[in-house]
């Protein structure tokens, strides 16, 4: 997780461009992205925060190239400090990749079932880093910008989904993420919890193949379910509450 998702025209998605301070207007419709696929990016380029494509799959600067050797297309939380090729991105090329939804697969009778996942406003800000990787004596135009999404713990709501999740960053968090500055591996952003409400809903199997990018795929097969957002208050503050009333 994450490896397939959506970037659709909704109201949602739109107000949390215009949230970031971005005065754009969003690209036309995706649908089933996969990774090695172009994606949108919002990082901070040059001390100012803008929107570029990126390739969905991580290429370190001291990499040899783009290869698909090792899935650089998510990196653990918990290992953003240790890996070599998380490391600096994780100090100072943090970034965001806005999308509508994203999809999971999980096993059931008669094989597995892609689900879709979204929020109430159909706009998730996902957490990524990103990376320059330059050809052997090349200039900066030929320069490849390619990013990787950052994945939790599941939440305990949606283990029967996956056991990782996306870190999904509220908008204080987004632009805590987006400022220059240290962020410790163990920060609050990175805990295993729901932190709104999440839908979810199954869709036709056949968006297990990339190649199919019509929103029709996208469509309900069966009831949504509802995964409501986390009590994050700390016992002594629910206690706190519970004198109060």
């Amino acid at each position: 997780m994450c490896g397939r998702f959506n970037v659709s025209s909704t109201p949602g998605l739109q107000a949390l461009m215009d949230s970031l301070g971005l005065s754009i207007d969003l690209p036309p419709p995706r649908f089933n992205i996969a990774p090695t696929e172009s994606v949108g990016l919002l990082a901070r380029f040059s001390d100012v925060v803008e929107v570029r494509s990126a390739r969905w799959w991580l290429t370190p600067a001291w990499s040899k190239g783009p290869d698909t050797k090792y899935a650089m297309f998510n990196a653990r939380c918990e290992g953003l400090k240790k890996s070599p090729a998380f490391r600096k991105p994780f100090a100072s090329q943090r970034g965001i990749v806005p999308m509508s939804s994203f999809i999971e697969w999980r096993a059931g009778e008669g094989g597995k079932q892609p689900w879709l996942i979204t929020n109430e406003a159909s706009a998730l800000s996902v957490a990524a880093l990103w990376d320059f990787w330059r050809p052997p004596g090349s200039n900066n135009q030929e320069s490849l910008l390619s990013c990787t999404l950052v994945t939790t713990a599941a939440a305990n709501p949606f283990e029967p989904w996956h056991k990782r999740m996306p870190v999904m960053l509220t908008p204080d968090e987004a632009a805590s993420w987006l400022a220059p500055g240290t962020i410790e591996s163990d920060s609050a952003l990175f805990d295993p919890r729901l932190k709104e409400n999440l839908y979810l809903y199954p869709v036709d199997r056949a968006v297990g193949n990339s190649r199919i990018k019509d929103s029709n795929g996208m469509d309900p097969v069966g009831d949504t379910v509802l995964l409501k957002a986390e009590d994050v208050s700390s016992p002594a503050e629910r206690q706190g509450e519970r004198q109060v009333e």
